[in-house]
């Protein structure tokens, strides 16, 4: 087993060791049949990652682009109510 590597069975037999060592080396990848599958990480670097990755609403309505990726469902084929005449 290398260092950040744990194959699933001895990532689930020694998850205290696992998580400790995740603790004190930084994020450990769990493999199944040789293959990576998931990473563990210490919370601090997890908070990181998520506030990186999604802008806030200040970003957002500051930034120069426009957000053209936004989907807009289509509208309904019902009837609209008749409006009233003044």
């Amino acid at each position: 087993m290398s260092d950040k590597y744990w194959p699933v069975q001895d990532a689930k037999a020694r998850f205290s060791e696992f998580l400790d060592t995740c603790m004190r080396e930084g994020p450990q990848v769990v493999t199944r049949r040789g293959q990576e599958a998931a990473v563990l990480v210490p919370i601090e670097d997890w908070k990181r990652l998520q506030q990186s990755a999604r802008p806030s609403l200040k970003a957002l309505l500051l930034a120069d682009a426009a957000r053209d990726d936004l989907v807009v469902p289509p509208r309904g084929q019902r009837r609209r109510r008749p409006v009233p005449v003044l």
